[in-house]
């Protein structure tokens, strides 16, 4: 599948520290990984954008967030304790006794969330989740003075950086949410670079995904795509008391996850499909569990006049977590199924759903 180059790229991006609106250190992983094949930039507000065949009147992006869930300082105790509130969709039971990063102006610096020992927990508080509110990180700090010498209030928390390959396709890491993703659009973009292209295309590292979508919302305007591929992670329901007739069969291994929602052009989608089925790309089938919403798929659909649009989720377990999982083959076949695709087109497509 990937060669060694491609898996250094994706052991270094998962390793950065990307919370949301922090995400300079994943940019330049990303941005410098690309800059030998495409013309790289990055906007104000941190994306990174690279581009082939640019001046093509057919424009299609290609969009995968950087950016990782995290927390933010907002008090420092007399004991030296950092008080924090979260930056994007922590889960509150994943928290305790997670080693963090704090990035400072001079670096970062390690920590460890604590909370109450069990020992000292009352009847009701054994029988309840903690709250955000009542953990803290130490740094080992001694005092307020201490700390103040470390770190800032303000300053962004990372959990420590992660990454593990499993066997030869499955690994984890604290940030595959959505740094697979950023890695498939970094890949296509390589692939496409040796191919022929009658389009466009823009690969864009986005930020802020995990608060709102934000980095999507600046990066479609500034492209202007006509047709917006967002490639996101999708919940793997391989796994006990996940009802797959709430959120559908999907799996690791078998495929990326192609999406059907109000975000998904019907055109596109089955372009997709009819690529995949005669290049034999495995794939999956599965269906948002919302109308619309929840990936960048939804802003770039709306961006100026509107864009036909299509998600592709790469499966993953545990979301959110420290030890999200991921396979290295539905990874590759996103990949293929991307550049397949988008070498194909003539530029003189249309994505117009009518009959």
């Amino acid at each position: 599948m990937f060669n060694r180059k491609s898996l250094a790229f994706l052991e270094t991006l998962m390793r950065t520290a990307s919370p949301s609106g922090y995400e300079a250190e994943a940019a330049r992983v990303f941005r410098d990984y690309l800059a030998d094949c495409c013309a790289v930039r990055c906007d104000v507000m941190g994306n990174t954008i690279a581009a082939l065949n640019p001046d093509a009147p057919m424009r299609v992006m290609l969009d995968g967030h950087y950016d990782e869930i995290g927390l933010q300082i907002v008090y420092i105790s007399d004991e030296g304790l950092l008080y924090f509130r979260r930056n994007g969709g922590i889960d509150k039971l994943n928290v305790p006794s997670s080693e963090v990063d704090i990035l400072t102006a001079r670096g970062r610096v390690p920590g460890v969330i604590g909370k109450k020992p069990i020992h000292l927990l009352s009847a009701a508080e054994h029988d309840k989740a903690v709250e955000l509110e009542d953990m803290w990180i130490d740094i080992g700090a001694e005092s307020r003075e201490e700390a103040e010498k470390l770190v800032s209030v303000g300053d962004p928390v990372a959990m420590r950086s992660n990454f593990r390959m499993l066997n030869a396709n499955r690994f984890i890491s604290k940030g595959t949410d959505d740094k697979i993703g950023a890695f498939v659009v970094a890949e296509t973009m390589r692939a496409l670079a040796k191919r022929k292209l009658n389009v466009a295309v823009f690969g864009v590292g986005a930020v802020q995904e995990e608060v709102g979508y934000r980095g999507a919302v600046a990066g479609s305007f500034a492209v202007a795509p006509q047709v917006g591929f967002a490639i996101d992670v999708d919940f793997a329901a391989d796994l006990p008391d996940i009802p797959k007739k709430q959120y559908g069969d999907v799996a690791l291994g078998r495929g990326p996850a192609l999406a059907r929602s109000c975000d998904n052009n019907i055109v596109l989608g089955q372009m997709l499909r009819d690529t995949a089925k005669a290049k034999e790309i495995p794939y999956q089938e599965f269906v948002s569990h919302r109308a619309t919403g929840g990936t960048d798929a939804t802003m770039i659909q709306l961006a100026r006049g509107g864009a036909a649009t299509a998600l592709i989720g790469i499966p993953n377990r545990y979301m959110h977590s420290q030890v999200e999982m991921c396979d290295l083959r539905d990874a590759f076949a996103a990949v293929q199924l991307l550049t397949e695709t988008i070498a194909a087109f003539t530029g003189e497509e249309s994505f117009i759903p009518v009959r």
